[in-house]
């Protein structure tokens, strides 16, 4: 089976619970020992085989031209930009239209994972899925909202937010067929998560594989303060 080696990175959000925390910059961009937390982001892709990167930004988008244009060559990277702002599935389909390859790993840059991508890409081929989903494992909590599958990896349910005491949630990463994805006739803008995720999974086959890999998501101040501990340079 074919690696998936294209990756679209999201970065466009405005980050506004982050704000009191880093005012004057991108959440993506907020500084965590030194680097701007996109970079742990793209660091890890990078090891697990990801070599070019579509990068969906909007607000404050000049703030990443020279840490981009200092880590990649040209050939690397492309910039697709919003000219205002159109929610995560609009952003994924604008930067779908500079990606080179059928399947293309999608990623949230204000997340950070430690998923095993291949293993990732090998299920989702194997699945023939339209979008799969790398999901974390969590004990006590109420932030997210859950993912439930059947045996197969096939999801069943996005749960809405509620206190669990243990379930799957959404890390974040997936793996996505570009084709199906653009056929279908959204909004100009949209939710990738409430309006493709949750409003197809009963027409699409979208999947989910468990994955135990470190995760952090840095869009409160608190769990920004513990990306300053837990992840070093």
């Amino acid at each position: 089976m074919s690696p998936i080696n294209e990756a679209i990175i999201l970065a466009g959000g405005l980050g506004t619970r982050l704000r009191s925390a880093v005012p004057d910059l991108p959440k993506c961009m907020a500084p965590v020992n030194g680097q701007p937390f996109i970079a742990y982001v793209i660091k890890y892709l990078q090891a697990q085989g990801i070599n070019r990167f579509v990068f969906a930004l909007g607000y404050k988008h000049h703030d990443f031209d020279t840490f981009l244009q200092s880590i990649f060559r040209e050939d690397q990277y492309a910039i697709s930009k919003e000219d205002e702002p159109l929610g995560t599935g609009g952003a994924v389909r604008l930067a779908c239209s500079q990606v080179l390859s059928d399947n293309v790993i999608v990623a949230n840059g204000d997340t950070f994972f430690k998923a095993d991508i291949q293993a990732l890409a090998n299920f989702h081929h194997r699945r023939k899925a339209a979008c799969t989903l790398a999901l974390k494992h969590l004990t006590n909590f109420s932030r997210y909202g859950s993912v439930v599958l059947d045996s197969n990896g096939l999801i069943q349910q996005f749960a809405e937010k509620q206190h669990l005491t243990e379930g799957l949630i959404n890390g974040g990463i997936y793996a996505l067929r570009v084709a199906p994805f653009m056929t279908i006739n959204f909004s100009e803008k949209f939710s990738f998560e409430t309006d493709y995720l949750e409003k197809y999974t009963a027409a699409q086959t979208f999947y989910g594989l468990p994955q135990d890999g470190y995760f952090i998501d840095i869009g409160i101040p608190g769990d920004y303060d513990k990306a300053q501990l837990e992840l070093k340079g």
